[in-house]
């Protein structure tokens, strides 16, 4: 072992040491332990004595396998360190330096690899480890104090381990059988479980963990709807943890961000349960933090594709708030509307236009392309209407949408010139831009509008076919920037 390996592997030992006690003594306050979910029926669990007996346990397991903790100490290095050396390069020595600065994260990726491993002995169905199983239960609620890093995705996966009673990493995918395989038959019939099964004694020791989070600081309680968010996509798994039930009852925590967590939760329980979804998205309308106020309005789209017409009191309530950033996610929801009613939404966006607030009226221009495909006589006259907007956004936008009408259908641009012409909107901007973009574009619509031409009309292209032979002659650079911008008009 060289020095520079041995150094850190000293430093990070005492640190891992110094958290398992830590963590131990936290995750032992709630006594006795949850019982372990695979037992051997020859050798009955025993519960051990007092959280001082089990925490000595760990310090003996760490202490006396010394190889294992070497062998993970290697695992977490060759994953942390920067990509950027020789393969032959030994990485304790080239990042000494870098490594030592941050060995509390090494240490605390070490642990929870450690955990892992005690948990994944524990649930071996040939030969269980009972001592291994407290440890690692205990551990791990010691170990999860917050919703970053390693608390989060390592916890998530062994409390989803315990749930289903199965070794972390040996559930998640099976392999199939094929023609790569020396044993292959391709006759066999070979049934296959899809998805998870609950474990009876794992759920209940994984509601005991998902209780002492509940019942904990802040922290914890955020931590806990992070696992839950991840559950969520175990359907198997949702009725025997209640994760409903503490969803509802989190709906109420003290802590707006906790409520936030819920809110982003609601899109897949709807899925599964479309009236509890609907139920809980009431609990958290009922709250006035105005943090769950944003976060509902962000995921107000989600809710419409799935409540449909249910989450229309949602979007009045949240449009009549004062937040500005409030109104400004509500007014990118207001698109959603169309696929209920497009009545509804076409007076939603001759609302909106009057609103007080740029960013709202800023918002519903992408909205004007299909409103005018809906509604082409624009008896609302919605477009005269944010064309005298005061917002330059909102008249940049306006601009921008009227020369891609050209483009696309010249009939419906000269239908919205009849409109602004009979306001009497200022179109120089207008002209200003298409001539900007395509020399004297603006002369043919002028003369329209003064009744001596007509409507232009777009020449069908014709598909170029290719006949998969070199051309004899090529243009010049010069002739093909020079085709580019007359026909697409986006060079300087």
């Amino acid at each position: 072992m060289t020095k520079s390996r041995s150094e850190l592997s000293q430093i990070v030992f005492e640190k891992v040491a110094t958290l398992l006690v830590e963590a131990m003594e936290q995750g032992t306050k709630s006594w006795p332990l949850p019982e372990p979910p695979i037992i051997d029926p020859d050798f009955p669990p025993v519960h051990p004595l007092s959280p001082q007996e089990l925490i000595e346990q760990g310090l003996a397991l760490l202490n006396i396998d010394h190889g294992m903790f070497q062998h993970k100490l290697n695992t977490v290095v060759e994953l942390v360190v920067p990509h950027r050396m020789n393969l032959t390069d030994d990485p304790y020595k080239t990042h000494q330096k870098w490594l030592a600065k941050r060995s509390n994260m090494v240490a605390e990726r070490l642990i929870f690899l450690i955990n892992n491993d005690w948990l994944a002995q524990a649930l071996d169905p040939s030969a269980p480890d009972i001592t291994r199983w407290w440890l690692s239960i205990a551990l791990l609620n010691g170990l999860s104090i917050g919703p970053l890093g390693q608390p989060i995705h390592q916890g998530y996966h062994m409390l989803e381990s315990i749930a289903i009673g199965e070794r972390p990493g040996s559930w998640h995918t099976q392999p199939e059988a094929g023609p790569q395989n020396i044993d292959w038959n391709p006759q066999a019939v070979i049934p296959r479980i899809s998805g998870v099964i609950a474990h009876k004694t794992g759920i209940e020791a994984a509601r005991w963990m998902l209780n002492e989070l509940e019942t904990s600081n802040v922290d914890r309680r955020r931590l806990l709807i992070e696992w839950i968010r991840l559950l969520l996509e175990r359907p198997e798994l949702i009725e025997p943890l209640q994760l409903l039930e503490i969803l509802v009852r989190r709906t109420n925590d003290e802590d707006d961000q906790v409520a936030v967590q819920v809110s982003r939760c609601l899109a897949k329980i709807t899925d599964y349960d479309k009236d509890k979804g609907h139920e809980l998205a009431k609990l958290l309308m009922a709250r006035d933090d105005l943090m769950v106020r944003r976060s509902m309005a962000d995921v107000l789209t989600r809710l419409f594709r799935r409540l449909t017409v249910d989450a229309l009191p949602f979007y009045n309530q949240l449009k009549a708030d004062k937040d500005p950033d409030v109104l400004a996610a509500v007014s990118n929801t207001s698109a959603d509307l169309r696929f209920l009613d497009v009545d509804l939404w076409a007076e939603n966006l001759l609302e909106l236009s009057k609103h007080e607030l740029p960013v709202v009226r800023r918002n519903i221009v992408p909205s004007l392309r299909d409103y005018f495909e809906t509604f082409p006589d624009d008896s609302r006259k919605l477009l005269p209407l944010l064309w005298q907007d005061g917002d330059e956004v909102v008249r940049t936008r306006m601009r921008e949408l009227l020369v891609k009408m050209v483009d696309i259908s010249p009939e419906k641009f000269a239908a919205r010139l009849t409109d602004l012409t009979a306001e009497n909107c200022d179109l120089n901007p207008l002209w200003q831009l298409m001539n900007a973009r395509k020399k004297n574009s603006s002369e043919i619509w002028l003369d329209w509008l003064s009744g001596n031409g007509e409507i232009p009309h777009l020449e069908p292209k014709t598909q170029h076919v290719s006949t998969k032979q070199a051309p004899d002659s090529l243009p010049s650079l010069g002739e093909a920037l020079e085709t580019l911008d007359q026909e697409l008009g986006f060079l300087d």
